[in-house]
Order: C-alpha cells, then structure tokens, then sequence
C-alpha cells in the first residue's frame, strides 16, 4: 500500500449504486436515491438506492426461492467451501479498492481500515470456508433397539443488519458462517456506509455464490430495515448498531414469526490500570489507541479508564501525552493516525457530551473540539476527562466518538463494582502484574470480553459478544455457527 495507489482511488468519481437482489442490480422500485456524503469534506460522494418495502419484499422472495430449491443449501459444504475461498481471494485482491472505498464512506483512517476491513474480511470468509466440512452430527447413547442423530440443518433465510463503523469487518463476521452453514442472506447496510457491502456482493456473485442467495437491499431503517425484521419469510435476525434499534428489532419479531434475535449492541467498556501495571507508559499509549482510533468509533472501544489513585495523576499525564501526540486528519493520507467522525450529528452528539461532562464538574485535559473545520469534514481533537463520577452522563452514556472519561479507584473491590456500573457488558481491560489479581478480576467483571495487559487485537479464534444491554450475540469464532443451523433429531427405531 502506497499513497500514490490511494490517491489515484480516492480522486474517482462514483457512479451511483443499485439495490443487488436476485443476482442483478436493481434499481429502486419508486426511483428514489440517497446522496452519501463523505465524512472526509462533508461533500457529497454519490447515490445509493432508496429502498422501498417492495424492494425489500423482492428481497426476502428471492432468498427464499434460493434456499427452498436447493441451489446453495443443498450444495456439499466442500462445494460451499470452494465458492468462499474464492470469494476470500477475491477481496484480497481487490483490497486497497475496498479498503478506499469505505474510507471515503466513513472516515476510518487508511492503515487502519486496510487491516481491519478488507483483510479481516478476506481472513474472515477463509476462516469459515476451511471449518464449515468439519462440522459434524452426533449419535446419542440409546439403547441398541434405537438410534439417535443430531443433525445440523440451516435455519433458512437470515436477515442481517450491520452499523457504518467497519461495515465490511462486522458484515463479514455475519456473512461468512450464514453462507458457509448454507443459508440465504438478506443484507441491510447502513443508510450512511452501504458501498463495501455492494462492493462485497458483485464479488460473491464474481465468485459463484448463486442468485439469490446473497441480497443488499439500501435505504432507511424505519424503512427497509422494518420491512426485514417484520417479515414471516425471513428466520433469524442479526444486528450489530445501537440500543434502541435492537429493542425495536425484538418487538417485530415477536409482531411477526418470532424469529430469533441476536444482537450486539455496544458499550461502555472500562479499561482498569493498577498500580502494579507491568509498563505504565505502554500501558497509557495502547489506552488511548484503545479509545481514540478511528476516533473512538468502535464497539468495545474502551471509554471509561479507571485509575488506581496511587497512580491516577501520573498515569493520566502519559496518556494525555500519547493522546497529544496522534495525528488527526485526511484519513486517506498514510500519515493520520485518527481518522474523521462519520457525521455531523455524531460530532455534535460528541461535542455535547464534552459539555454536559464539564457542567457536571469533569475537567477536560486535552482536547479542543471540533478540529479542521476548513476541510470541509468532521473532525474531534481526541478529548480527556477527568474528574468524572459514577454517575456522570458521560460515565454511564456511550459516546461513541473520541471522548475518554477518567475515574479513580482505591482498591479491587472498588475497580470491580464500577466496572459493572452501567447497564452494558461488552468488553474490558485490566492491566497487572498479579496473576491471581488478574483472574479475580476476569471472574468479577461483567462482560463479554476481558482484556488482560492488552486492549483489543483479539482474532477470529475466540468469540467476540456481550451480555446484559450489551446484547446476545456472539461473532467470530466457530461459536457463531450456532446462530445459523438448527439442531434435528432423527429417532429411528431399529
């Protein structure tokens, strides 16, 4: 990757996109597009497909038609497998154009994105690809005049929506194991953040995953996104976004065919440094990349740093530093370590929660707000906050931009039940040189994900999901073949 390759794709001009149903580009059935403004310099960058409950309901019937007759569901998973590993060379090869690609749609800084989008996506698919002909039955222990078998079948068709932070990351961990178990798949991208995912689907189809059973239908939530969710047609339900949008998602299951859900939902995950800290200087730098890269627009980010107070003072000093020393900017340049906000009503959402943290006595360290507003774009200052109590807005809210909230803590117990003090669950860190002290932590800890003298870096060996409002799903790992086969038994007398 080189920055005259990124400067010769991100000067193209793009045409406008299709819904892609049925193995066909399609446009809107009542004509309507939605211009896609880039976060880079606020202008626009091209038009997607406004979709329609028709369009939607085009959708559902061609995935449906495609896994009732058979044509990839039926297939041998050897056979499957073949399709997705192509698929996985596929966007290999067409990584820096994807990688671009969502850059100018949503603002992730370039080093970042390549890693994180197009080659998490290529290893993602691989992943899958390799493990879906190892996946085998049981037979249960019954009596010799009995036999029991577990098969593994397909749920049908699956419904999935993914949020415009990684869209072809997180779309990717949703599509690879619904594909490889078989199923059809009726994608919903995010209004603001749709092009890698169309991009994602001509490949498939490039590969030889088969009409219909790939879909990407574009448009708003409250409309397409109703329309999947409340269908009789469609089996399960994915979704990675916010809060309020998987709780609607539960009420239209249960108005419709009680599909299942499975829902990630975000957090407020705390990032816990003791005083016994193996390096506290490395730990202050990969705190603060653990909040502020891609400008802190990440699910298990970790927002909420909880000091020992021994080391509070000294700590926040370094990491104010680290944070002072990125680079903020053009998130296509090389050079820039955090990128820009996905939109102006998520910096604005940023900005007033900086502010509502200083009326509530919190001290802002380091950070001067909205940055380069010449460009055009949406830019933050990574921002620092001490000062903030348990019950601070900025404490229990996530934010979800680069805003970092520092608190104090005495002692274990302490770190322990302001950990679990918000209603979510997704993730956390702990740094010590305690072994026993880290596994106390692990266990008292409520969240999907502990990190031990890391933040983040997990790959797709282990799962990566919450609990309590941080929702029930889990991606990654062999675990999330779970969401996409139901279990059978065959009771045959003998």
């Amino acid at each position: 990757m080189n920055q005259s390759d990124i400067d010769t794709l991100r000067s193209q001009v793009l045409s406008p996109r299709s819904h892609f149903i049925g193995g066909r580009w399609v446009a809107a059935s009542e004509g309507g597009q939605r211009d896609v403004l880039s976060p880079i310099d606020g202008a626009v960058l091209t038009q997607i497909a406004e979709g329609t409950p028709a369009d939607m309901e085009a959708a559902i019937a061609a995935a449906r038609a495609a896994f009732e007759d058979g044509r990839w569901s039926r297939r041998a998973p050897a056979e499957r497998k073949k399709v997705l590993l192509k698929l996985a060379d596929l966007i290999e090869k067409h990584a820096l154009e994807l990688a671009v690609l969502g850059v100018r749609d949503n603002g992730t800084e370039i080093t970042m994105a390549m890693k994180a989008e197009p080659m998490s996506a290529a290893g993602t698919f691989r992943y899958y690809a390799e493990a879906i002909d190892k996946v085998y039955g049981q037979i249960a222990p019954t009596a010799d005049s009995v036999l029991g078998l577990i098969h593994h079948a397909p749920v049908g068709v699956v419904g999935a929506i993914v949020p415009w932070n990684m869209p072809l990351m997180i779309g990717s961990w949703k599509l690879a194991p619904a594909l490889a178990t078989g199923n059809s798949v009726v994608l919903k991208p995010a209004e603001s953040a749709s092009l890698s995912l169309l991009k994602l689907a001509e490949l498939a189809a490039e590969a030889g995953v088969p009409d219909g059973v790939l879909n990407v239908v574009t448009g708003s939530g409250r409309v397409v996104g109703e329309k999947l969710a409340l269908s009789m047609d469609v089996d399960i339900m994915v979704f990675t976004g916010s809060g309020a949008t998987g709780r609607r998602l539960l009420e239209y299951s249960a108005r419709s065919n009680m599909k299942r859900c499975y829902l990630e939902l975000g957090g407020k995950s705390p990032n816990i440094v003791f005083n016994d800290a193996p390096d506290l200087s490395e730990a202050a730098k990969v705190s603060a990349g653990g909040i502020f890269r891609n400008a802190g627009q990440i699910c298990i980010a970790g927002s909420r740093l909880l000091v020992q107070e021994d080391i509070h003072d000294e700590f926040v000093a370094e990491l104010v530093k680290h944070a002072e020393a990125m680079r903020v900017g053009n998130p296509l340049d090389l050079d820039t370590q955090i990128g820009a906000v996905h939109s102006i009503s998520e910096l604005e959402s940023n900005l007033d929660f900086v502010a509502k943290a200083e009326a509530e006595g919190a001290e802002r360290r380091t950070g001067d707000g909205r940055i380069l507003e010449e460009t055009g774009g949406y830019y933050m200052a990574p921002t620092v906050m001490t000062g903030v109590k348990p019950t601070d807005n900025l404490f229990q809210n996530e934010v979800f931009g680069p805003v970092l909230s520092v608190t104090p803590f005495k002692d274990e117990e302490e770190a322990i039940r302001l950990a679990n003090s918000t209603v979510y669950g997704l993730s956390s860190g702990v740094w010590t040189s305690n072994l026993s002290r880290a596994h106390r932590m692990i266990a008292g800890i409520r969240a999907g994900v502990v990190h031990v003298n890391t933040y983040g870096g997990s790959d797709l060996t282990v799962p990566l999901g919450g609990v309590r409002q941080s929702g029930n799903g889990h991606d990654k790992s062999l675990h999330a073949f779970e969401k996409y086969l139901d279990l059978k038994t065959a009771w045959i007398k003998l």
